[in-house]
């Protein structure tokens, strides 16, 4: 058994498709290039594979994150030139590594993210550089976030770790995010954007990292979890259930 981190970028292209559209297209690919995919044991066996965080629709990202477990060894240059070769317009395997089997998951070990977000203004940089430092000040930031029938309640700002004024000109803003994303929820830039006094949703969302724990942090903390936790589990956090974060389990 072999486990490959993999870094890929999804661009314009397929920024409009479904997390689970993007799980469906990486299965085909890896199918396709005949990479010796493993599957998970059982009666209803599925691919290994998981994505570490899922982009909202809409959303392009460069730096984005997998883990693809294979039956055999395969050097990481073969593996991403056999799955390049298969791929659509639009996605495109960067990196791979090999890593170990023993570390914990791409979803236990994701801590932030980090976007370029690009705003329709006629505000100045100052103005918008003071609406970040207000809105970074605040203790707190009650929010709500509605879908269809649903709505949830939360803390906006518990989830926002910086913000930052790129440029402005033109008619246009480019803030840089760093957003809280871990398996209790995310932030998202369109409500730190209206949050930031912008009426109309931004022009563009471009995730550019994705921030990991030290994995060392992480195991320490899940071996000490039995003894502490409470028995009722975890708490679904503010994002999850309404749309395709971290909190969502990608591996099939």
């Amino acid at each position: 058994m072999q486990r490959l981190r993999v870094t890929y970028r999804r661009g314009e292209p397929l920024k409009f498709l479904s997390h689970l559209d993007l799980h469906r297209l990486w299965f085909r690919a890896f199918r396709r290039a005949g990479v010796p995919l493993a599957y998970s044991e059982g009666f209803s066996a599925h691919p290994r594979f998981s994505i570490a965080a899922a982009l909202p629709v809409s959303v392009t990202g460069e730096a984005e994150l997998m883990d693809v477990y294979l039956t055999r060894r395969l050097a990481p240059f073969f593996f991403m030139r056999a799955v390049n070769r298969v791929l659509p317009p639009g996605s495109e395997i960067v990196h791979a590594e090999e890593v170990d089997l023993g570390l914990p998951a791409l979803q236990a070990l994701m801590r932030a993210a980090e976007y370029r977000v690009t705003v329709e203004t006629d505000r100045s940089k100052d103005e918008i550089e003071e609406a970040a430092r207000r809105l970074l000040a605040q203790a707190s930031l009650p929010w709500e976030h509605k879908r269809e029938d649903q709505v949830r309640r939360y803390d906006l700002r518990a989830l926002i770790e910086d913000i930052r004024v790129e440029d402005v000109g033109a008619g246009r803003a480019v803030l840089v995010m760093r957003l809280k994303a871990d398996m209790s929820g995310a932030g998202r830039a369109e409500q730190v954007t209206a949050a930031l006094g912008f009426s109309a949703p931004p022009l563009n969302v471009h995730r550019t990292r994705l921030v990991l724990a030290p994995p060392i942090e992480v195991m320490a903390r899940q071996r000490a979890a039995p003894a502490s936790a409470p028995s009722g589990g975890r708490t679904p956090g503010p994002d999850e259930a309404l749309d395709e974060g971290p909190g969502k389990r990608a591996e099939r």
